[in-house]
Order: C-alpha cells, then sequence, then structure tokens
C-alpha cells in the first residue's frame, strides 16, 4: 500500500470520524482534509480547487439562490394555507401534506420547503390538539423522498452529477432520477399513510400540547446589586416553589453548588441556572422575583417577543459559544434558553456551544424578523405573526418562470445552467428582486463543502484508492454477481450518510462504485444512481440529513424514533431502488 493511499485512508478517517463527532464545522472539516492532501501533495492546488468551476456545483449555487427567493415571495406557504385547512382530518393533512411536499421537492431544494412549512405544522398540530410528532417526521421523509425524484431535488444528485462530470462521463439528466425515484416515492407515501403512522411517538401531556410541557431548557439568571434575594435562603425566596421551574445549579465564583439545598444563602452576583418549560421561563424574567437575565440576554426593545428557533446544519453558529455568538447585533434577539435532546445541559448559558438541531428561546427585538428572513443560520419554529399582503401575481411569475426553465432543460432546448443565469438576471432587470436580495440567499458553508468534496473523490482515483477499496467490495459480495456488488456500494453509501453527511457519504463512495462498475464491465449509470440515492435515503437517524436534524428536536422525537419508524421505510427503498437499478440499467 503506497504512501498516498495511506495518507489518503487517514483522512478519509478523519473526515468520518470529524464530521460525526462535530469536531469542527462540517466547512472546516473538508477544508482541513483537503489541506492535509494539497500540503502531502496527494493533490495539486489545481486539482484540489477544480470543484469551484463545476458546472454542477455552479448549478446548485443557483438552484439555491432561486428557491431562496420562491421561499421569501411566500408563494409556496401561500398555497399550503389554501390546501392544508384547518378543517382537515390527521389522515387527510398527513396524506396532503406528503404528496405536496414531495412534489415540490422534486423541483425545489427540499431544506427550505422544510423550513417553511415547520411552523404552520407546528400550528396546525396545536390548533387540532395533535402531537406535532405525529406529521414532522413524515413532512421530513416527504421532503427527502421527492428530492430523489429528480437531478435538480437535492444537492446530492448535483454533487453526484458533478463528479460524473468530473469523470468524463455523459452528464445525468433531469429525468434520469425519475424511473427509480417516483416508485420509490410512492412507496414511501404508501408505507407512511397506511403503516408508517401507526408507529410515530404521541407524547402529548393531559393537561397541555406536549411540546410545550415535556420541552425542557435550560435558563440563567443573575442576582444583581440591590435585589431583595440576597441574603435569602433558597426556601425563603421561593425559589423552590415556581411552577414549572426547577433551580438545578448555583454558580458562585466559579464555584458549581449542585444539586441546591432550599438552605443555601444567596448572595449577590450569584449565577442560579433553572431547567423548565417554555411558559414557565416567559414567567420568571417578566416577574419581579429579584432575578436579572445575563447581559447577553437583554434586548433594548420597548415590546419583545419570545421566539423559539431550530439550529440549521450549516449554521455559522455551530460549535460557537452562546456569549460568542454577537447574537444581539446580528439578529436584535437574545438568547435565553437552550434545548437540546437527549442531552442534560448543566452550566452558564454563555458556555454551551451549539449544535445543529439545538432548540433556542430568543426574546427578540422589533427588527428581528426582518433579518431573521435573510439567514440559514436557524429556522423558525414558532411564528408570532403571519405572512400578510403576499404580492401573488409576483410569486406565481418567479414560480412559474422557474418551472419552465426546468421543463426548456428537461426538453434539452436549454441547458439549466444557463437557464437559471437568465431567470435571476431577468429577476434582477426587471426588478423583480434585487442583487442584495440574491447574494442574501448564498450558503457558503454548502458551496465550500461541495466543491471540496469532489477534490476527495478525484484525489481517492487519482491514488488508486477507490481501485483498491472496489476489491475489497467486490470480494465481499462476489458470490451475488453484479446485483450484489450494486447491493454492496448503495449500503455503504446509505450507512455513511446516516452518520455523517450526505455530501461527504457520495464524494466517499462514488469513486469506488466508479471503479466496481468498470472492474465488472457494467454500466456505471446504475452504479453512479445507487450512490445518489443511498446517499439521500436518510431515515434511520436524526443526524445523517438536514431535514431530519430539523424536526429532531422541534418534535421532541427521540433517536429510536426514527429507527423504528425509518428502518422498515428504509428497507422497502433499498429493495425498489436495487431492484429497479439492476433490471433498467444492467
Amino acid at each position: 500500500m503506497s504512501f498516498e493511499v495511506l495518507i489518503l485512508l487517514a483522512v478519509i478517517l478523519f473526515l468520518i470520524s470529524g464530521l460525526y463527532l462535530e469536531i469542527f464545522h462540517p466547512a472546516a472539516v473538508f477544508f482541513i482534509a483537503v489541506s492535509v492532501l494539497v500540503l502531502t501533495g496527494v493533490l495539486t492546488p489545481s486539482e484540489a480547487l477544480s470543484g469551484f468551476s463545476n458546472e454542477q456545483i455552479a448549478t446548485i449555487i443557483l438552484l439555491l439562490l432561486v428557491s431562496n427567493l420562491v421561499q421569501k415571495m411566500g408563494i409556496v406557504n401561500y398555497y399550503f394555507s389554501k390546501i392544508l385547512k384547518e378543517n382537515l382530518t390527521y389522515r387527510s393533512f398527513l396524506g396532503k401534506m406528503f404528496i405536496m411536499v414531495s412534489s415540490l421537492s422534486s423541483f425545489l431544494n427540499n431544506t427550505p420547503i422544510v423550513a417553511m412549512l415547520i411552523p404552520y405544522v407546528y400550528d396546525w398540530s396545536k390548533k387540532k390538539k395533535i402531537a406535532p410528532s405525529k406529521l414532522l417526521i413524515p413532512l421530513s421523509y416527504a421532503a427527502i423522498l421527492g428530492g430523489t425524484v429528480t437531478l435538480i431535488g437535492t444537492s446530492t444528485n448535483l454533487l453526484v452529477n458533478g463528479l460524473v462530470v468530473e469523470n468524463d462521463l455523459k452528464p445525468l439528466e433531469i429525468f434520469d432520477f425519475a424511473y427509480v425515484g417516483i416508485p420509490a416515492a410512492i412507496a414511501g407515501f404508501l408505507y407512511m399513510f397506511f403503516i408508517g403512522y401507526r408507529l410515530l411517538p404521541d407524547r402529548k401531556d393531559v393537561l397541555e400540547s406536549f411540546l410545550e410541557r415535556k420541552k425542557e431548557y435550560i435558563v440563567e439568571t443573575v442576582i444583581r446589586k440591590g435585589s431583595p434575594l440576597i441574603g435569602k435562603s433558597v426556601k425563603e425566596a421561593q425559589l423552590r416553589n415556581l411552577k414549572g421551574l426547577f433551580l438545578i445549579e448555583i454558580i458562585r465564583k466559579q464555584k458549581k453548588i449542585y444539586p441546591v439545598s432550599p438552605q443555601e444563602i444567596l448572595e449577590e452576583d450569584d449565577i442560579l441556572i433553572f431547567a423548565g418549560q417554555t411558559d414557565s421561563i416567559t414567567d420568571l424574567i417578566s416577574s419581579k422575583t429579584g432575578l436579572s437575565l445575563p447581559d447577553f440576554c437583554i434586548v433594548n426593545s420597548e415590546k419583545v417577543d419570545v421566539v423559539e428557533v431550530v439550529i440549521s446544519n450549516n449554521s455559522s453558529l455551530i460549535n460557537k459559544k452562546v456569549r460568542d455568538t454577537d447574537f444581539r447585533a446580528k439578529f436584535d434577539a437574545a438568547i435565553l434558553a437552550v434545548h437540546r435532546n437527549g442531552e442534560k445541559l448543566r452550566g452558564k448559558i454563555g458556555e454551551i456551544s451549539l449544535k445543529p438541531g439545538d432548540l433556542l428561546l430568543l426574546i427578540t427585538g422589533k427588527d428581528f424578523w426582518k433579518r431573521a428572513e435573510d439567514t440559514t443560520d436557524f429556522y423558525i419554529v414558532s411564528k408570532i405573526r403571519e405572512i400578510f399582503n403576499i404580492d401573488t401575481k409576483k410569486g406565481n411569475l418567479v414560480f412559474l418562470s422557474f418551472i419552465s426553465v426546468i421543463i426548456l432543460s428537461a426538453l434539452k432546448i436549454i441547458p439549466l445552467f444557463t437557464g437559471l443565469i437568465i431567470l435571476i438576471a431577468g429577476f434582477v432587470i426587471f426588478r423583480i428582486t434585487s442583487y442584495s436580495e440574491i447574494k442574501k440567499g448564498l450558503d457558503i458553508n454548502l458551496i465550500i463543502i461541495a466543491a471540496l468534496s469532489l477534490a476527495v473523490g478525484k484525489a481517492m482515483i487519482l491514488t488508486g484508492t477507490a481501485d483498491l477499496l472496489a476489491m475489497y467490495i467486490n470480494t465481499l459480495f462476489s458470490p451475488l454477481g453484479v446485483f450484489g456488488a450494486l447491493f454492496g456500494i448503495y449500503i455503504l453509501t446509505n450507512i455513511l450518510t446516516e452518520f455523517v453527511t450526505n455530501i461527504a457519504a457520495a464524494s466517499i463512495t462514488f469513486p469506488i462504485a466508479l471503479s466496481l462498475a468498470y472492474s465488472l464491465n457494467t454500466d456505471p449509470t446504475a452504479f453512479v444512481l445507487a450512490v445518489a440515492y443511498g446517499a439521500s435515503a436518510s431515515f434511520i437517524t436524526p443526524i445523517g440529513y438536514q431535514t431530519n436534524l430539523m424536526v429532531y428536536g422541534v418534535g421532541n422525537y427521540r433517536f429510536k424514533d426514527f429507527v423504528k419508524v425509518g428502518l422498515p421505510l428504509s428497507f422497502i427503498y433499498a429493495i425498489i431502488c436495487i431492484s429497479l437499478l439492476f433490471f433498467i440499467f444492467l
């Protein structure tokens, strides 16, 4: 085994472990990995940066810009509100939502669609006194299944096509994914509508909506000079009797006191950490208890709202401590409390390092809503305001123009990249939107990850690592022939995507799949598509796909919920995909 292969294997191991353990931001993990490959001579600088000039990566960027514009127009939410009405039964809502989301996700990036619909689904479930957990996993699965139907439904498919182009193969067309993607999506819908919904958890409290009662946040308070609590015991201050709140620890001059005794005497500058429910925390900060919020939790505004948001998968806030986020300056809001599923958070709020999927309780000022529209750092869960005065004519024009470009591309009249460039330029020229608004839709982290992932794939081919790993897979599955090799590639990709990111899974397994197809003298198309489907079909864990992570905390799910609901779906999806790929392409 050569030195270059050993270096690359070590880099891949770092890539997988770094993404899984969240040591750094995903973009930083890819940047470090590719930097090592350049420094050790495995890749030249031009090879490492070639992904940034790849047409498919540029197409991902343009699609994100258009998707962001459609989202801001509010036209999708407008039509959802017309179709998903309050008088629907649970099953009717589930069915209509699944079909609409999967259909839209075939043409629009699925992450913004889920982001738009979380508040709507959340509010609908509360009004109907249905646990949000009965709807949010289906919302995510519908988006995933719809995204696999076309080339542009998810960035993973476009990334795989970018790898196809990099290796001088015939580019995939928009509907090349549909032959397998449509039957698989229909099977997924039937499973969720007739079987899967029964497996969804229902953790509704008999007294109130379960989400408000069961979700535990931690909140930090401080006893400032002049507080009536100074010199009183915890019991005398009645801090043991706060409804829905529990005093879990006191931090005094860097010393932590827990468990807290009722006889503990309170002192000036004591930091009190409470755990409790959303409503109780809101009551605490608005009452005259003698407790104050830390400086970073104070918003200078006459009227403030309390809003719930979830940290996105590509957020710039990831791995930053709350006190270092500069949240107030950026968003006219302050982080009041943090909730993380399955983990007991302790200590000062300011010292908590934020993770993807964290739920934040924010105190917001008057400019928050305007600023929140232009960020992908988080998605709003509980919207306190409705969107009014939607310009349906402009919204329809944008949406129909986008669909027209897709149709023209599918008919091979104009390339998709060209059509999107013309479309965006037209929006700016005719003042449908501005250049500054277009620029706000750029997701720099995704661009870096997508472009550098191509470099990792190129390194695997150049060093012969892909051939080596393909040989092992072929040996392992050789008793089952070509079908077994196809099965092996799909399963390898799917396992990786459940525990790291879908883009990382695709970039690692694509060169192996290509090498395996060549060694078997078969059409590589089936193996290429197996990588795409395997990388997107993340149903078993909440961390494998960004939409799963978005609904994880909001739905108050447990890890086992995804296993329970997603394992049968994953099995059904795999059988359909592998069988159809084998019979259609091999």
